[in-house]
C-alpha cells in the first residue's frame, strides 16, 4: 500500500513536470521569432545606412553594406515567415517581406542608380521624404512585430511561472506526502517489526546472561506473534532444562560429602525439595544402615525409614525409623510413575487408609525409584507431588531415575565407608587398653576420640604399663596414615613397646631398640605399612624417688600441672620420629612433687587443618589451667575446648596425676659381699615385715630374700643393696648388685647341688624379673598382700 501511494505522488510528480517543460518548449520557441527580427530588423538598418552614406558622399564603400543587406533580406524576411509562432505574427512578417521587399525594388535600388548616373533628382525632397516613409512603415512593422511578440513570450512566461508554482506546490505536497507515509511506515516498521526484534533480542541477551526467567511480551501480530510464541516457548524448554541440569548438579556436589548414610539421604531430600518434589521419602534395607551387605530381593527385604522431608509439616506419611514396606519394584526396573494417585491406589498404596489419608492431604501424583547398587536393591526413594504443583510427567522419569543412582552411588559409598570403619574401629579396639591398670603411683584418666572423616580412623594410642618398684609407663603415640592399615601398625608397635618395656629398658634404649623394629619391620613387604614417621613419647615414673624420666620420638612433650595449678612445657626436645634409624634419643628427668599431673597427648588433639600446632599447644595450656573437680572432669573440659565436631584425626589425651611413696613404705638396706651376712639380711627382712604387719608373709619373703642375696655375693658383685616396698596391694622385694649378667632361670637335674634358687623364686612370687640399671642390675619379684581383716 505504502508503495503504491508512493507511487502515485510520483507520477503527479512526474506529470507536473512534464507540462512545465511544454510550456517552457512553447516560451522559447517565441524567442527565435523575436531574435529573428532583430535580424531583419539590422538588414534593414544596414540596408538604409549604406545607401544614405552614398547618397551624401557618392562613395562606393557604402555600396558594399547595402548590397549585402539586400541581398540578405529575402532570405531573412522568409526565415521571420517560417518561424513565427502563430498565424498573425506570420502575416505581420509577410507584410514586413513584402514592404522590405518593395522598399528594396521600389526605391532603394532606383535612388542608387539615380544617384550613380547624376540625376539631380536622387536627392529631391520628395524623394527623399518618399523614403523615409518607407523606412518608418518598415520599422512600424517590425516595432509590432517585436512587441506583439513580447506580448506573446511574456503571456507564455507568466503561464509557465504559475505552472511552475503549481509544480512546486503540487511537488512539496509530493514529497511531504511521500515523506508523511515513509515516516508512518517507518513507525509502523518500527512498532511492529523492530521493537518486538529488539525486545526478542533483550531477551535472548539476558537467557545468555543467565536469566532464564526472562520472556518477551506478546504484542506483535501475525509472523511477529509466532516468533514471539516460538521464542518463548524455546526460552521456557531452556528454563526448564537448566533447572534440571541445575538439579542434578547440585545433586552430585551435595551427595556423598559426609559418606554417612543417613546423612546422604537427608542430603537428597533438601536437593529434591521443593525443586523436584513437594515431598521426598527416603526407605533403606537395615543391612544397608549398619555397612552390611544388602540382600537380593524376595519380596520379605525389611525397609527402614531414614530420611523424609516435605514443603508441609503434616503430611501422612511415616516418620524416620519407622518400617516401611518392602519396595514393589523388580529388580533392574527403573522408576514408576502415576501420574493421577486418584485412579488405582491400590498399585502405590500399601492399604486402603493410608491411601485415604494421603489422598484427602493432597497427594496428586508419584514416582518411585529404586536405590540398587551392582544390581542388588537397597532400598526405595519416593518423590510426591501434591495436586497444588503440576503433576509429574514422562520426562520427570529421567531427571528421579538420575537422582536415584546418584544417591544410590552415595549411600553404595558410605555404606562401604561405614563397613569398613567399622572394621577399623573394631580392630583399633581390639588393639588398644579396654581398661587401664590401676596403680598406686598414678591416677589416671584418658580420653580416646577416633577421626569422624572419610580418611578413617587412624594410628593414635596409648597405654599405662605397670614396671617394676611401683613405677608405671606412660606412653601415647601416633601413627601415619589412617584406616586399617594403620590399625595394624599401631597393633604392631604398642606389642613392640609392651614387650620392651617389660625388659625394663631405659626410655631412650627402649625407643632405640623401637627404632629398630620400625626399620626391620618392612623388609619383604611389598609396600611400606607406614610405620615410618611415627611417633612415640615414653615416660617412666618411679613414685620412689619422684623423678620421671621420658624420651620422644617425634612427638610433643607433655605438659605438666604442678599442686598449685602452674602449667608447664615439660623441658627436653623431641627426637627424630620412628624409622629413621642412626639418630640418638635423649632422656630428660623431671623431679615431680606429689600431685603433680602429666598431661600426654597426640598431635590430632593441638594440630588440624584450621589450628596452627603454636596456637593449639597454647589453647591446651589455657585448658589445663583450668582446675577440675577430677581428672576425667579434666579430659572432658580439654576436648570440649579444642575438639569442635568430629575430629579431623585421631585424639589422644591421657592424663597421670602422681603419688609419692611415703619413705615409711620403703625399706632399703647395703649388704656386705660376705655369706655371713645373708642371716643379717633374713633378720632385717622379718624385723621390717613385723613393723608393717606382714607377718604373714615372713617365711616367703625371708625364703626369697636369702636366695636373692647369696646369688648376688656369689654371682654378683658389690655394691649389693636390698630394698623391700610396700604399696597398697604388693610387697616388692629388690636386690642390686654391681654385676650387668642377668641370672637366667633353668632346671635343675636331680644331683645338681644348685640351679634351684631362681625356681623357687618364681614358685614362691607373683611376678618376678630383672631390670639393668647404671650401676649393674636388680633382680626383683613380687607378692600380693594378705586380704585386711575388717
Amino acid at each position: 500500500m505504502l508503495a503504491v501511494l508512493i507511487g502515485v505522488v510520483f507520477l503527479m510528480l512526474l506529470w507536473a513536470i512534464q507540462d512545465a517543460r511544454g510550456s517552457l518548449q512553447t516560451a522559447r520557441a517565441g524567442r527565435p521569432a523575436l531574435d529573428q527580427a532583430g535580424a531583419v530588423q539590422k538588414v534593414v538598418l544596414d540596408m538604409e545606412g549604406g545607401q544614405l552614406g552614398y547618397v551624401i558622399t557618392r562613395q562606393d564603400e557604402f555600396l558594399k553594406p547595402w548590397r549585402a543587406a539586400r541581398a540578405a533580406f529575402p532570405a531573412q524576411a522568409q526565415r521571420l515567415v517560417d518561424i513565427s509562432p502563430s498565424d498573425s505574427q506570420r502575416r505581420l512578417a509577410q507584410r514586413i517581406q513584402q514592404s522590405g521587399q518593395s522598399f528594396i525594388d521600389d526605391y532603394s535600388v532606383p535612388l542608387v542608380d539615380a544617384v550613380r548616373r547624376g540625376d539631380p533628382d536622387a536627392s529631391s525632397t520628395a524623394r527623399t521624404r518618399d523614403g523615409r516613409q518607407r523606412v518608418e512603415e518598415l520599422r512600424s512593422s517590425l516595432r509590432n512585430y517585436l512587441g506583439g511578440e513580447r506580448v506573446v513570450i511574456d503571456q507564455q512566461e507568466h503561464v509557465l511561472e504559475h505552472r511552475m508554482d503549481r509544480l512546486a506546490l503540487g511537488a512539496s505536497i509530493g514529497v511531504a506526502g511521500a515523506v508523511v507515509l515513509i515516516v508512518g511506515y517507518g513507525a509502523y516498521v518500527t512498532r511492529v517489526i523492530v521493537w518486538p526484534v529488539r525486545r526478542m533480542a533483550g531477551t535472548a541477551t539476558r537467557l545468555a546472561a543467565g536469566d532464564l526467567s526472562a520472556r518477551v511480551p506478546l504484542s506483535g501480530r501475525r509472523e511477529i506473534g509466532q516468533l514471539e510464541t516460538a521464542f518463548n516457548t524455546m526460552a521456557a524448554s531452556l528454563e526448564k532444562s537448566h533447572r534440571r541440569l541445575r538439579l542434578l548438579y547440585d545433586a552430585g556436589t551435595a551427595l556423598g560429602n559426609t559418606l554417612d548414610v543417613r546423612r546422604t539421604a537427608d542430603e537428597l531430600v533438601r536437593v529434591a525439595v521443593p525443586r523436584f518434589a513437594d515431598h521426598v521419602t527416603v526407605d533403606l534395607a537395615a543391612a544397608v544402615l549398619t555397612g552390611g551387605e544388602p540382600e537380593k530381593a524376595d519380596g520379605t527385604t525389611v525397609l527402614r525409614r531414614v530420611a523424609r522431608g516435605g514443603v508441609g509439616e503434616h503430611a501422612p506419611l511415616d516418620p524416620v525409623g519407622a518400617p516401611a514396606a518392602p519396595s514393589r519394584a523388580a529388580p533392574g526396573a527403573g522408576a514408576a510413575l502415576h501420574s493421577d494417585l486418584r485412579v488405582a491406589p491400590e498399585g502405590w498404596a500399601t492399604d486402603d487408609r493410608s491411601a485415604e489419608q494421603l489422598l484427602a492431604y493432597g497427594m496428586g501424583s508419584l514416582i518411585t525409584a529404586p536405590l540398587s547398587a551392582q544390581g542388588v536393591p537397597m532400598g526405595v526413594i519416593a518423590f510426591w507431588r501434591t495436586r497444588d504443583s503440576p503433576p509429574f510427567e514422562e520426562d520427570d522419569l529421567s531427571d528421579a531415575e538420575e537422582l536415584a543412582a546418584k544417591t544410590a552411588a552415595a549411600i553404595e559409598n558410605a555404606r562401604r565407608y561405614t563397613r569398613e570403619r567399622e572394621t577399623a574401629l573394631a580392630l583399633q579396639r581390639s588393639l588398644l587398653p579396654h581398661d587401664l591398670p590401676e596403680r598406686p603411683s598414678v591416677e589416671v584418666a584418658y580420653r580416646y576420640l577416633p577421626t569422624g572423616t572419610r580418611a578413617g580412623v587412624g594410628g593414635d594410642w596409648l597405654d599405662v604399663i605397670p614396671l617394676s618398684g611401683t613405677r608405671v609407663a606412660l606412653v601415647v603415640g601416633d601413627v601415619v596414615g589412617h584406616g586399617i592399615q594403620a590399625s595394624a601398625t599401631m597393633g604392631r608397635l604398642r606389642t613392640a613397646v609392651r614387650t620392651l618395656a617389660d625388659v625394663d629398658l631405659p626410655p631412650e634404649e627402649l625407643l632405640t631398640h623401637l627404632d629398630d623394629l620400625v626399620l626391620h619391620l618392612d623388609d619383604g613387604a611389598p609396600e611400606p605399612a607406614g610405620e615410618v614417621g611415627s611417633t612415640c613419647l615414653y615416660a617412666v615414673y618411679d613414685p620412689v624417688s619422684r623423678r620421671c624420666a621420658l624420651a620422644s620420638a617425634g612427638h610433643p612433650l607433655p605438659f605438666v600441672i604442678t599442686p598449685q595449678g602452674a602449667v608447664e612445657k615439660a623441658a627436653g626436645q623431641p627426637g627424630p620420629p620412628l624409622g629413621l634409624g642412626g639418630l640418638p634419643f635423649e632422656t630428660t628427668e623431671l623431679d615431680l612433687a606429689g600431685g603433680t599431673t602429666l598431661a600426654l597427648f597426640s598431635n590430632g588433639l593441638v594440630h588440624s587443618r584450621d589450628l596452627d600446632l603454636s596456637q593449639g599447644l597454647d589453647r591446651l595450656r589455657d585448658a589445663l589451667t583450668a582446675p577440675g573437680e577430677s581428672l576425667e572432669a579434666t579430659c572432658d573440659h580439654v576436648v570440649a575446648m579444642l575438639r569442635e565436631g568430629e575430629p579431623a584425626d585421631d585424639v589422644a589425651l591421657l592424663l597421670a596425676r602422681t603419688h609419692a611413696l611415703p619413705g615409711d613404705r620403703v625399706a632399703t638396706w647395703e649388704v656386705p659381699a660376705d655369706p655371713e651376712h645373708v642371716a643379717r639380711a633374713r633378720t632385717l627382712t622379718t624385723d621390717q615385715l613385723g613393723a608393717w604387719q606382714l607377718a604373714d608373709l615372713s617365711f616367703t619373703t625371708e625364703l626369697v630374700v636369702s636366695e636373692l642375696v647369696t646369688n648376688a655375693i656369689r654371682y654378683g658383685g658389690s655394691p649389693i643393696r636390698l630394698r623391700l616396698i610396700r604399696d597398697t596391694a604388693m610387697l616388692i622385694c629388690e636386690v642390686s648388685d654391681g654385676s650387668s649378667t642377668a641370672p637366667h632361670l633353668r632346671r635343675a637335674r636331680v644331683f645338681d647341688e644348685g640351679g634351684r634358687g631362681l625356681l623357687l623364686v618364681a614358685q614362691l612370687t607373683q611376678r618376678w624379673g630383672t631390670r639393668q640399671t647404671s650401676a649393674g642390675k636388680t633382680i626383683w619379684c613380687e607378692q600380693s598382700l594378705p586380704p585386711v581383716d575388717t
